[in-house]
């Protein structure tokens, strides 16, 4: 282990600490925040003693897939709060598309951010993870890019009325990053640096990249027990999941942001701390319940974020999967926040990853630390 656990938040630590080694994970984060401090910054590393291991530091930077979506959502409501953006904008309209269907143009930026816009990945196929054949169809070689994505989605019929259900729509969030760029007249990474990370004080963050050989400056190594065939050139050279067999650019605003557990939970106090990136209104609007209502459980998704009203607080939070990663995020009541990073995601046996969430939050605390480890880090 590296970094810094208190006595007072040990059950913190253990749950990572057991969750590590039950699943043999070869490189894990925890971060704790608590009204603004942060209290608690480790990384962790199952050693076997098959190799030299690398042991992560709490600044580490980890693919947080998912987590990336309350980003996004995020930079939309910035443009909305600075008036060059309506969340009743029409996407097809924003972005010059002519659709197949002509359900298409009820598509709103509020029905993207909530995963209502028409798409069903269980029904036609995630389409950021088409590459072959997408490829195919548009008769493009490998590899493709947004353009390409786009142009084969809108040639295509809705799975649903957008507006009339929610469902996840890893497509949607990859438009929202189209839109921010087109609006903001700056590359989507570079207008979410500038006006939302750099207020924070958050420079370690960035969009990662496919291939090991351009890992960026502390990343961390994935894992997968699965390959598939490349996704970035022609060659048909069978490649690691995590390193080629998906398309690391193609999934920037819906997927492709790399952070450290501590970088997240700073991240939080965007929503927390109304007035440095945004206001109260917005932060309302981006977390509002959606027009479909609240699902079974009493829970909507907002911008980024599943949300559930708990004993008069809001708390918010999501997860982030893909070959060689699975992340938590959470803001909770009392002004506690965490964020979790493995470099392995579940892919056989019985030990969920989604489990994570439940042990953290059976932990109790009977005193918070008073020493504050932002300075440390930030």
């Amino acid at each position: 282990m590296s970094g810094t656990a208190p006595t007072q938040l040990a059950g913190f630590d253990n749950v990572v600490k057991k969750f590590v080694l039950d699943r043999k994970i070869r490189a894990a984060q925890l971060a704790v925040m608590k009204n603004g401090k942060i209290l608690l910054a480790r990384g962790y590393c199952f050693d076997d003693y098959s190799r030299t291991p690398a042991i992560p530091s709490p600044t580490s930077l980890f693919r947080i897939a998912s987590l990336s979506k309350n980003i996004t959502s995020a930079a939309i409501m910035r443009l909305v709060q600075d008036g060059k953006l309506s969340l009743s904008a029409k996407v097809t309209q924003l972005l010059g598309l002519t659709p197949a269907d002509a359900r298409m143009g009820q598509i709103t930026v509020l029905r993207l951010m909530q995963h209502l816009g028409g798409w069903d990945r269980d029904a036609s196929k995630d389409q950021l993870w088409l590459d072959h054949t997408i490829s195919a169809a548009l008769d493009v070689p490998l590899p493709i890019g947004h353009d390409d994505i786009i142009r084969y989605a809108t040639a295509r019929q809705l799975d649903f009325a957008p507006g009339s259900k929610m469902v996840y729509s890893n497509y949607g969030y990859m438009l929202l990053g189209r839109i921010i760029a087109k609006v903001s007249g700056q590359p989507y990474e570079t207008y979410i640096k500038t006006k939302l990370l750099q207020p924070l004080g958050i420079t370690r963050m960035r969009l990662g990249k496919s291939l090991k050989s351009e890992a960026a400056t502390g990343e961390v190594g994935y894992e997968s027990q699965y390959t598939n065939k490349t996704v970035l050139d022609t060659s048909g050279t069978t490649v690691p999941y995590p390193y080629g067999g998906f398309n690391m650019p193609n999934q920037d605003a819906n997927g492709g942001w790399l952070a450290s557990a501590v970088d997240l939970v700073r991240w939080t106090l965007a929503f927390d701390r109304p007035g440095i990136v945004l206001n109260s209104t917005s932060i309302s609007k981006l977390v509002a319940k959606p027009e479909i209502g609240v699902n079974e459980y009493g829970s909507w998704y907002g911008g980024g974020w599943w949300c559930r009203q708990v004993t008069g607080h809001l708390n918010t939070w999501h997860n982030g999967s893909m070959p060689g990663t699975f992340s938590y995020l959470a803001r909770l009541q009392n002004g506690f926040s965490y964020a979790v990073l493995f470099n392995r995601r579940e892919e056989s046996g019985t030990l969920d990853y989604d489990t994570i969430d439940d042990d953290m939050n059976k932990v109790k605390v009977s005193s918070w630390p008073t020493t504050d480890l932002t300075s440390k880090y930030f």
